[in-house]
């Protein structure tokens, strides 16, 4: 299936496959951002669970979801390979969404468990296909994943949108079922767009299972040279971890602080604190194109990824702080103009657009081919271990005084984003001349 035009010029300058990638991910966003946006509100309110128990649940459920990552990883790696991995994964994200809109509340959690499943076989795999979408040593590959990103948060805006507000002004229920009818979509779009796929598919297929040099000591089949660079990828998993942590209180303590500090209405227009999960998103939307270009203009005096890692920890450390204030304003029993939660999530994306992207990309430069989905597992366990904390967090919201709550996350990445910056040459050491 071709249409005659370069492969480099089919998708706004990238292999045309890339469009595919784009869509699925974008529906799978829908489906999870719509239903994570209103799922911590859904277990206070309609099921009764108190803060720490609802907090719990979510961290354990969006932890389990990133931690699937790495066994999906290991199964794409071993046996489905990554196109039978995604296909897999939908589907059962897609009848975990159907099992959460019925009542029962053992429903609820068996629903949760396939969207875990399930999510774990896609999210890896799927970013290893648009990595392989490209050749060794594509300039154009960080700014197809920051392209590939914008879908994800075209997903992630609208799902909270339109799952949100079905579930919090019609029925909870009916939200779960919107998010399903979302992914049931990503499916057969990514079904219908499998050509384009192919050259991903055939590039992954010819990669030696083993790469070394004639001459060359092995440890594991691997050569000293993958050592470091997977030490390199374990070294950017840990401090993504910081940074999720608090990105990822989004969905928990601040859904939360909107529900309960926000006053929800703006130019006259009734609000959902499920809304506000898609702020984010807009702004990624708007930014990560930006980005994009920039990192393209700068070219080589762009900075590195460890260097994009630091200035993405310095950010979310600012957006905290900005929280600080807002925190003593609220429980002193003023309802806050939105604008402060949207302000913040400003900064926080000025953070997200230099980390993940970013993250994502490194790792299938990084990481050997013969476990490249499993290394991109690896670094999706950071969001595991990032969500878990973040649910953990929101348990603390009727407890603990909100400036000392949102200042020990601001000092937590401000010092993780400083510690980065002293790591920078040792990195670039690691990563043996990937940038």
């Amino acid at each position: 299936m071709t249409t005659g035009a370069p492969e480099s010029t089919r998708f706004f300058g990238h292999p045309r496959g890339l469009s595919t990638l784009f869509f699925t991910e974008m529906w799978e966003r829908f489906s999870y951002y719509g239903m994570r946006g209103f799922l911590i509100l859904y277990m206070t309110k309609a099921l009764g669970f108190t803060d720490q128990h609802a907090g719990s649940v979510f961290g354990n459920y969006v932890g389990s979801v990133w931690l699937a990552a790495i066994f999906g990883g290991f199964i794409a790696d071993r046996w489905l390979g990554q196109y039978r991995s995604v296909l897999f994964g939908g589907i059962i994200i897609a009848l975990g969404h159907f099992t959460l809109a019925f009542h029962a509340l053992p429903f609820f959690y068996a629903g949760l468990s396939l969207i875990v499943i399930g999510t774990g076989l896609l999210k890896p795999n799927a970013s290893t296909l648009v990595g392989s979408l490209y050749e060794q040593g594509d300039a154009r590959r960080d700014a197809g994943f920051s392209i590939f990103y914008m879908g994800i948060n075209v997903g992630a805006l609208l799902g909270p949108i339109v799952a949100g507000r079905i579930a919090e002004g019609i029925d909870w229920h009916y939200g779960f079922a919107c998010a399903g009818i979302g992914m049931t979509l990503g499916v057969i779009q990514y079904v219908i767009g499998r050509p384009h796929l192919q050259p991903a598919l055939d590039r992954i297929a010819a990669q030696p299972k083993v790469q070394t040099v004639p001459g060359t000591a092995t440890r594991g089949g691997f050569t000293a040279e993958d050592w470091k660079r997977i030490a390199a990828v374990f070294v950017f998993f840990l401090f993504a971890t910081f940074f999720w942590g608090a990105y990822e209180q989004a969905g928990s303590t601040l859904t939360l602080f909107a529900d309960r500090y926000i006053r929800l209405e703006l130019l006259g227009m009734k609000l959902y604190a499920s809304w506000f999960v898609a702020v984010q998103a807009g702004f990624v939307i708007v930014l990560s194109p930006l980005f994009a270009w920039w990192w393209i203009k700068l070219g080589p005096r762009q900075p590195s990824s460890p260097g994009k890692f630091a200035l993405a920890l310095l950010f979310m450390g600012v957006a905290f702080l900005v929280l600080v204030p807002a925190g003593g304003i609220a429980q002193g029993g003023i309802k806050l103009s939105p604008l402060w939660l949207v302000g913040v999530y400003f900064i926080e994306e000025l953070g997200e657009v230099c980390l993940y992207p970013v993250g994502l990309s490194v790792v299938t430069k990084l990481a050997p081919a013969r476990i490249v989905g499993l290394m991109m597992g690896v670094f999706f366990l950071s969001n595991a271990l990032g969500n878990k904390l973040a649910g953990w967090s929101a348990g603390f919201i009727s407890t603990t005084p909100l400036p000392t709550l949102f200042g020990v996350t601001a000092a937590v990445c401000l010092g993780a984003g400083a510690v980065m910056v002293l790591l920078l040459r040792p990195m670039k050491r690691l990563m043996g001349g990937v940038n």
